[in-house]
């Protein structure tokens, strides 16, 4: 039987506790170190990692770029989480929150940040005249919803159920079984929802699809955590339908790449700079060159 945990009368930072990921939060914000962030030639400047909300953005990139916004090129910088690239003085100028994905648009003279990965989709739908978000109601208020839909259903399935499922020291039964239940509910809203409608909100592929994909998509395609069985994934027969769909599209599996560091090395780019990357400078490309030539 496990020894019930007594917290004590005040909290302290143990580094060492929290699992795999433990060094990727502290409980204070603020640099660590000096790094500055490279700033590549094109006007949008994402500093990132490929993640599911890192793929959020990227996927929308592509989609801007496939939909013939040329203003859409961009540089795509490798921010590696787990060595703390993300508390460097530059991110944090980006992002005193020091999480991914984080951008600086540099299109006029005074350069905009944007940060959270929501926020970035509705700043871009809006820059490039609100492409993939309704500009009518009711159509617009309903990507919208299911946009902030995701934003504050991730957690329990990244920071919880993936947490104490894939990556705490010691599996627990109270807190696998807490957040199980809450995926798989959320799991069954969308799979309702996407009975009656092609995509997340409607007939029209839009933003909430971008944000939802990533972390709902991988999850009923069983690649999330080694848990499609423990989930049960098959019976949402409807989102693995739209989870399909969508990674049909060439530009997700394109955004889908992008500061890729894990998975099969053919879809890892871990750095973005031009269009031609995609071809040239995957993983499995660069690994094939001679040292000297994989910058």
């Amino acid at each position: 039987m496990t020894e019930t945990y007594v917290p004590p009368k005040v909290w302290t930072w143990d580094k060492e506790n929290g699992g795999q990921f433990a060094n990727i939060n502290r409980p204070i914000a603020g640099p660590i170190h000096d790094q500055q962030l490279q700033v590549g030639r094109h006007p949008l400047q994402l500093y990132s990692q490929g993640t599911p909300n890192g793929q959020k953005v990227t996927i929308m990139l592509e989609e801007l770029l496939a939909a013939g916004h040329e203003g859409a090129e961009y540089d795509a910088w490798l921010i590696k989480i787990g060595s703390g690239d993300q508390f460097g003085s530059g991110f944090v100028e980006v992002n005193p929150n020091s999480k991914i994905p984080a951008l600086m648009d540099r299109s006029d003279s005074a350069p905009v940040r944007v940060f959270e990965s929501g926020s970035i989709l509705m700043y871009l739908a809006e820059k490039f005249g609100s492409a993939f978000l309704p500009v009518t109601q009711p159509a617009r208020a309903e990507a919208l919803s299911w946009l902030f839909w995701q934003m504050g259903s991730a957690p329990f399935l990244s920071g919880g159920f993936g947490h104490f499922y894939a990556y705490a020291p010691t599996k627990m039964e109270y807190p696998i079984n807490r957040y199980t239940m809450e995926v798989k509910r959320q799991l069954d809203v969308l799979d309702r929802q996407l009975a009656n409608n092609e995509f997340i909100a409607g007939a029209e592929y839009t933003i909430a699809d971008m944000a939802i994909w990533p972390w709902y998509g991988n999850a009923v395609k069983g690649w999330s955590y080694g848990a499609g069985e423990f989930l049960s994934v098959y019976e949402y027969k409807n989102v693995i339908r739209w989870a399909d769909q969508l990674l049909a599209r060439p530009a997700v599996m394109r955004g889908r790449k992008v500061n890729r560091t894990f998975g099969d090395a053919a879809d890892q780019l871990h750095e973005r700079h031009d269009a031609g990357d995609f071809d040239t400078k995957t993983q499995d490309k660069m690994e094939s060159r001679p040292a000297s030539l994989r910058t």
